[in-house]
C-alpha cells in the first residue's frame, strides 16, 4: 500500500495531547498542505490561522467550552496548536472548500508523526461578536464562516484503532 493510503486508513483523532511545543517547520508543512486542497472553481475560499500563542489558543478553547455548555473544559485536550480554517461565505461552496482543506491538513499532520482532531463550534465562534472582533484584532477582514479548528500536538495516549467499518458503506454500480 502507498504512503498516501497508509495515511487515510491509519490517521485517527487524538484527544490528549504532549504540552511539548511543534516546530515551525512542520506546522508551516501542514498548512502548507491545506492550501492545495480542491476548491469549487478554485476559488480558494478558505484562509487558515495557526495559532501556537499559548494565550490566543486558551482564549479561543475558553470560547468553544462556552458554546458546548462546557466552560472550564478544554475541547483542545491539550493541544499545543490550533489551526483555524475558515471559509468566504460569499461562495457558495466556502463549506466544502474548508472542510476539504480541514481532510488535507488531518493527512499531513499524520504524515509529519502528529496527532490531530477536528474540533467542531468554529461556525458559532467566529459567527459571534467576540469572534468577529477576535478577527479584526488579528487584521483579518471579510465575512467569514468559521468551518473547523484542527488541534495538532504529539499524542499523549496510543493511537486508536479503527472502528469496523458499517455494513453497506459502499454500494457499486457496474
Amino acid at each position: 500500500m502507498n504512503d498516501v493510503l497508509e495515511n487515510i486508513i491509519t490517521r485517527r483523532s487524538i484527544k490528549k495531547y504532549k504540552p511539548d511545543a511543534v516546530p515551525d517547520e512542520i506546522i508551516e508543512r501542514i498548512v502548507n498542505a491545506g492550501t492545495y486542497a480542491a476548491s469549487g472553481m478554485n476559488r480558494q475560499s478558505p484562509i487558515i490561522i495557526a495559532v501556537t500563542n499559548k494565550a490566543l489558543r486558551d482564549r479561543l478553547s475558553q470560547m468553544n467550552a462556552e458554546i458546548m455548555g462546557r466552560k472550564g473544559m478544554d475541547p483542545f485536550y491539550g493541544a499545543p496548536v490550533v489551526l483555524i480554517v475558515l471559509a468566504d461565505k460569499n461562495i457558495p461552496t466556502h463549506v466544502y472548500d474548508g472542510s476539504l482543506v480541514m481532510g488535507n491538513m488531518m493527512l499531513a499532520a499524520h504524515s509529519q508523526g502528529l496527532g490531530s482532531c477536528w474540533i467542531h463550534r468554529a461556525k458559532e465562534e467566529f459567527g459571534s461578536a467576540e469572534g468577529k472582533s477576535l478577527l479584526a484584532e488579528l487584521g483579518i477582514k471579510g465575512d467569514y464562516e468559521g468551518i473547523g479548528h484542527l488541534i495538532l500536538g504529539y499524542a499523549d495516549v496510543n493511537e486508536p484503532q479503527a472502528s469496523k467499518r458499517k455494513e453497506n458503506y459502499i454500494y457499486y454500480v457496474r
